[in-house]
Parts: C-alpha cells; sequence; structure tokens
C-alpha cells in the first residue's frame, strides 16, 4: 500500500500586521469579489462594443457593495437554515459569529439572486443581462474560496486508498485515514472549468452572449453537476450525515439548480436575441 501525502502545514493567517490578522478565506472572499468586479467591467464592455450599452462602470462599481451584501447575508443565513438550525435555534447570537466559519454556496446564491433583482428593479437595468454577467465571474470566486477551504484544511474528502488515489493526504483533525482533497477538486471543476465553458462561450458563440439568460443556465446546471459530483469524493457534514440513498445535502440543494438551469437555458435559447 502506497505511502499517503500528509497536508501541508498552511497558517491560515495570510497576514499579519500587529493585533490585525487576515486570514485566507477572507482574502479569497476579498479577492474573489473585487477580481469579479473588474472581470464583469470587462465583459460589460464587449457586450457595449455590440451597440448594447446596457450598464455603465459606475453601476457595476454599486452593484459591488449589493452582491458583497447578498454573499455575506445570504451565505451565512443560508447555513444556518439549511445547515444547523437547531444549534443556532438555541445560540440565535453565534448567528452573527461569521468568524467561526460556516457560509452556504447556496445561500449565498440566493443572496446574490435576490440582491441582483432588486438592484435591477431599481436601476432599470435588464435583469437576465445582469444575471449573466454575474453567472460568469461566480466560478472565479467559488475557485479562490475551495482553495482558501483546502489552505485551512477544513470540508476535507471522504476515505480514500493511496494505492489507487496517489494524492490521497491525511488532513489534521480527520483522523489517521488519508482522505480526497476534495476541496482542490472542487476548485478545478465549480471554479476553473467552470470559468472555462463560460468564457468560452461567451467570446466563441456571439448568439449565447446575446440571449440573456442561456449563461445564467449553463452556470447554474454546471455549478449543480460539479457539485453533485464532488458530493461523492467530500465528507459529509458530521452533524447531518447523508439522507434517502446516501444523498447529501449539497447534492440535494444542487439539483434543483440543475433543473432550473437546463429550463432557463432551453426556455432563453428560444427567445429571439
Amino acid at each position: 500500500m502506497s505511502e499517503p501525502l500528509m497536508f501541508p502545514a498552511f497558517d491560515p493567517v495570510a497576514l499579519q500586521i500587529g493585533p490585525l490578522a487576515i486570514r485566507w478565506y477572507a482574502l479569497a472572499y476579498m479577492t474573489g469579489l473585487l477580481g469579479g468586479w473588474q472581470l464583469m467591467k470587462y465583459l460589460a464592455g464587449r457586450i457595449a462594443g455590440s451597440g448594447m450599452i446596457l450598464l455603465s462602470d459606475p453601476e457595476i462599481d454599486d452593484y459591488l457593495v449589493w452582491v458583497t451584501l447578498g454573499v455575506v447575508l445570504g451565505g451565512r443565513l443560508g447555513y444556518v437554515l439549511f445547515y444547523k438550525p437547531d444549534y443556532y435555534l438555541d445560540n440565535p447570537l453565534e448567528v452573527a459569529a461569521l468568524w467561526h466559519g460556516g457560509m452556504s454556496f447556496h445561500g449565498g446564491f440566493l443572496g446574490v439572486l435576490v440582491a441582483t433583482i432588486l438592484f435591477c428593479r431599481f436601476r432599470g437595468i435588464p435583469l437576465l443581462f445582469l444575471l449573466d454577467l454575474a453567472a460568469m465571474v461566480a466560478p472565479l470566486g467559488l475557485m479562490l474560496g475551495r482553495l482558501a477551504n483546502f489552505i485551512n484544511g477544513e470540508l476535507w474528502g471522504r476515505v480514500a486508498d493511496p494505492s489507487v488515489v496517489p494524492w490521497a493526504m491525511v488532513f489534521p483533525g480527520a483522523g489517521p485515514d488519508p482522505r480526497h482533497p476534495s476541496q482542490l477538486y472542487e476548485a478545478g471543476l465549480e471554479g476553473l472549468a467552470l470559468l472555462v465553458v463560460m468564457l468560452v462561450l461567451f467570446f466563441r458563440f456571439p448568439a449565447v452572449r446575446l440571449r440573456f439568460g442561456v449563461l445564467t443556465g449553463v452556470g447554474m446546471a454546471g455549478y449543480g453537476c460539479a457539485r453533485f459530483f464532488v458530493e461523492f469524493f467530500r465528507e459529509p457534514d458530521a452533524f447531518l450525515g447523508v439522507f434517502w440513498g446516501g444523498v447529501s445535502m449539497g447534492q440535494i440543494l444542487s439539483l434543483p439548480m440543475v433543473v432550473f438551469g437546463i429550463w432557463l437555458m432551453s426556455w432563453a435559447w428560444k427567445r429571439p436575441a
């Protein structure tokens, strides 16, 4: 039997200045939001180059604030409601303790969706157009977030045989058994691979980017499929376990995204550009 890899001894604190500590997780969120902000400006400019000026740079600047609130509030409330409602019902003050960890992608997705709907209503911007731009940049944040999960040594994978999975590693706090580095699988599939697919569709197929809603559907279905697949290698949350037939909470929450994403792609494609 091959020897498993040992988890690298990463320091969860990226930068320390006196009492101020900046953790990799917070840095990933900030970099994802700021990087997505700049990428969105570039993509909106490409659409404007085709004669459709629907969103100005100052409006994108304002939208960043709305999205940040949607990600943080939605991600936290999603974790509270989807994963540990009983615990937070007994400990309501812990809901605001973000430094203790606990964010849900599906909650963050709903938070961004609500923020985008409200922003478009107030500013008179086509909803599906802005959702397409948001869907394009979201994989960047997902990739960085999963890399931060790996650096923190959290959300590790299921037990794996090193002779079959040579990159299986022993995570601190996860016992002596080697495990799948599922955080890296998620970074690669939900993040990098989905980002590449979305960018190729945007730049190589003008009909796709001009039929607003198609890219949103691709992003939703693509994330849902990637997350559903990786959940087979990710250790289920200890306080939840698995449900019917071994299905995890992450898979349950991803299935509606896949179904709705496929429907949205079909509906948007049939609409005239």
